[in-house]
């Protein structure tokens, strides 16, 4: 496989990051609004499910008393 020297590698470079169909300023707020409102409705759902479990476990050891 031939070595591209550094100086072509650049060009490639700069030719591929025109490409990049960059998003605006709102699509990047709007996404970041919807990553942080999913984090936190996974938040709550696991600490509702791990609540819900360590009731169980609870009840089934206690059940053993």
């Amino acid at each position: 496989m031939a070595r591209t020297n550094p100086f072509e590698f650049l060009q490639q470079v700069r030719t591929e990051v025109a490409k990049v169909t960059w998003p605006t300023r709102r699509e990047t707020v709007v996404t970041t609004i919807m990553v942080l409102a999913m984090s936190v409705a996974a938040a709550l759902f696991f600490l509702a499910a791990d609540w819900v479990l360590s009731q169980l476990v609870t009840l089934v050891l206690g059940l053993g008393r």
